[in-house]
């Protein structure tokens, strides 16, 4: 059997399982062998009764004193209850609604038992559904897989088992020995073998270290391998001349230390004949747009174009009003592009960009289409980066020879999670905020505190300020969340009767969001009840509540994108969590937002509650998924791995070696395809 065998002629799986196989993403032998355990029943470690610790997975032998009795319970339940012992001890067992627990469990033999014990009434000893089998066939360390569907964790056992035993050779090694030798790594057949079934815990952990610094390996080498492409190209877009500074002349403002730290960056960058290729990260409220208008003005100066593409129209249309307040005292025009534009809004647009008469645009996915043509496009700028796909990313670029990139983001990110998910950019970081940016105070309260809410509100209304309330669904729907339709019309009809509220979100037409953000800015709204779409939406500086309904259904990262829509004027401002969740992780977001408004601490937290997987979904970078590897717990071995990666790519930058031609196929395998093998 090879590792590219369909999974369907593994013995034990058919046509049948195949199709379940297939659904988890695992077509082939060598992707089920890559398809690790999630956890292992440690069944070598024996306890006696007596020792065994209190809620804790362990591992008995005993035998079994009497036959399963049969109980039928209020309700309808069986329960099937014995004893067991080691000679030393008596453990009593429970099954439920296991008829077939009579035939499996004997008298008088012996099992090796598997489950948490705990203490029962009259010192008693005593363990609810355990595992068993019989000694002779226990393996010693059981590994436990993903399970779905038709597919048990037993299933996936025995066909990887089965699939370890018909390998015609050992699974071949692509890491040359002096890389194993050098990092204390044992081979890649051991390796995958001991993953699915360890020997003891050291070979586990082993194999562990051997797969995750795999998997690290490879993708620093392929991050590095695309900054390498970048540096190495040349551009005609270099700029000859500075003018940041004359347009911070031009500003109302004054800008921080960290926005002209990072506008020189850039500059520098896009002056060096090479094709500036940045990471401008920064905080709610930063100040990131500023910059990029920094950067579009010289690069307007020196006769190019810039174009920058946002994840939403609301978004393309908040940066288009902002560019062109910027851009006012100016002669220098800026376009609109979106899906919704009329057919002669999208041609007048076109032209000007196609003539060189508009210096910037401003849109969304419309920017990419084959009809939109530059006239010399320098400048390329995606806000929110993590929402769009690479081919999305390189399609905006293509729209130039080799123009500057410049990617913005105002979720903070850690900065190892940021190495990895951006090693082929270079990264500013706007780490202070704008004179005048208040500190907002977050509280989280349940669902009774509603009346005090809405007087809290009023409170501020009649100060002549504005609120925000933030529902995470539309329309009515068979749960017990707060719709934005029906809770705008609530408190149009009830409490705020006498206010005028506003709804938004994300079903309503462009021009009509448009018009509600108009009549908000302006303030002739008084309360915008709106959907997740004002996260990256209106910026109202005279806002100073934000209200966010059913908060345990939003993430931690994102509270505090929303949170970040008001503290923007002078006032002080409050965001007020409403929910009655009491979920350990719920109340764990809710404690880290009302503790900090330091949006670097709130990526870290979020980034240990969710996990590296779903920070960003790393699936839309066009990265590979993460399979064994932890970016917060392996931080030492990514340190090991960056020093090996980039040794490797000093001493052959295209890994033509023959000796590393194993090296540079398993590279292309996991930048091309989600399985290995």
């Amino acid at each position: 059997m090879q590792l590219k065998s369909d999974i369907k002629y593994v013995k034990g799986v058919g046509p049948t399982r195949a199709e379940a196989f297939y659904k988890l993403s695992v077509p082939s032998v060598g992707a089920l062998l890559r398809y690790y355990p999630r956890a292992y029943e440690d069944w070598s470690r024996i306890v006696s009764i007596r020792e065994m610790p209190e809620n804790e997975p362990c591992c008995i032998r005993a035998t079994v004193c009497h036959a399963p009795q049969k109980i039928r319970i209020p309700g309808g339940m069986l329960l099937f209850k014995t004893s067991v012992t080691d000679g030393a001890g008596l453990l009593n067992l429970t099954f439920f609604n296991n008829k077939y627990i009579g035939n499996q469990l004997k008298e008088g033999e012996e099992y090796l038992f598997f489950g948490k014990a705990v203490h029962g009434k009259y010192g008693t000893r005593e363990m609810a559904s355990p595992l068993f089998q019989k000694p002779q066939t226990a393996h010693r360390i059981r590994p436990i897989y993903p399970a779905s569907g038709a597919l048990s964790t037993k299933t996936i056992e025995r066909c990887v088992q089965n699939v370890l035993d018909a390998l015609e050779t050992p699974i071949a090694d692509f890491l040359p020995q002096e890389i194993r030798v050098r990092n204390g790594l044992c081979d890649l057949d051991t390796a995958i073998r001991h993953i699915h079934f360890p020997p003891d815990e050291r070979a586990l952990e082993t194999a562990r270290r051997r797969l995750i610094f795999d998997e690290l390996l490879l993708l620093q080498l392929g991050l590095l391998q695309m900054k390498g492409k970048t540096e190495n190209r040349r551009t005609d877009c270099v700029l000859t001349a500075d003018y940041s500074a004359e347009f911070a002349a031009l500003l109302p403002f004054t800008m921080t230390n960290a926005q002209r730290r990072a506008v020189q960056e850039a500059v520098r960058d896009m002056c060096s004949g090479e094709p500036m290729n940045r990471l401008l990260q920064g905080d709610v409220g930063s100040g990131k747009t500023a910059v990029a208008a920094a950067l579009v003005y010289s690069v307007a100066k020196n006769g190019l174009q810039s174009a920058m593409m946002a994840p939403t129209e609301v978004l393309a249309e908040q940066h288009f009003r902002t560019f062109q307040e910027f851009f006012q005292d100016t002669e220098y025009t800026v376009v609109l592009l979106t899906g919704s534009m009329s057919a002669a809004e999208k041609r007048a647009a076109k032209e000007k960009l196609r003539s060189g008469e508009a210096v910037l645009a401003v849109g969304t996915h419309a920017l990419i289409q084959n009809d939109v043509d530059f006239c010399r496009l320098g400048l390329c700028i995606t806000d929110e980066q993590h929402r769009f796909g690479v081919a999305q990313r390189a399609g905006l670029t293509e729209k130039g020879d080799n123009p500057h990139i410049l990617v913005m983001s105002a979720t903070p990110i850690p900065r190892t999670l940021g190495l990895i998910l951006y090693g082929d950019l270079n990264i500013s970081v706007l780490d202070e905020l704008p004179p005048g940016r208040q500190v907002i105070e977050t509280y989280r309260v349940g669902t009774s505190y509603r009346p005090r809410i809405y007087s809290f509100i009023e409170k501020h209304l009649a100060r002549g300020l504005q609120a925000y309330i933030v529902c995470p669904l539309v329309e009515e729907g068979e749960t017990d969340l707060a719709p934005a339709e029906e809770y705008c019309a609530q408190l149009k009809n009830g409490v705020f009767h006498h206010r005028r509220v506003g709804l938004l979100h994300g079903r309503m037409k462009p021009r009509e969001k448009d018009a509600v953000m108009r009549a908000f800015s302006a303030g002739e709204i008084d309360i915008l009840v709106s959907t997740v779409v004002v996260e990256v939406g209106v910026d109202v500086p005279n806002a100073a509540v934000m209200v966010i309904e059913n908060a345990e259904r939003f993430g931690l990262s994102q509270l505090h994108q929303l949170r970040g829509r008001v503290g923007r004027g002078k006032e002080k401002s409050t965001c007020i969590l409403v929910s009655d969740a009491q979920n350990e992780e719920a109340k764990a977001r809710f404690q880290i937002l009302c503790e900090t408004t330091d949006g670097f601490k709130i990526a870290d937290a979020d980034l240990k509650l969710r996990g590296p997987g779903d920070f960003f979904g790393t699936r839309q970078h066009g990265l590979p998924a993460l399979r064994i590897s932890d970016l917060l717990r392996d931080t030492k071995m990514l340190e090991t791995v960056q020093a090996e990666a980039r040794w490797l790519l000093e001493t052959d930058p295209a890994l033509d070696a023959p000796e590393y031609a194993a090296l540079r196929r398993q590279l292309a395998k996991m930048f091309t395809a989600a399985n290995i093998g």
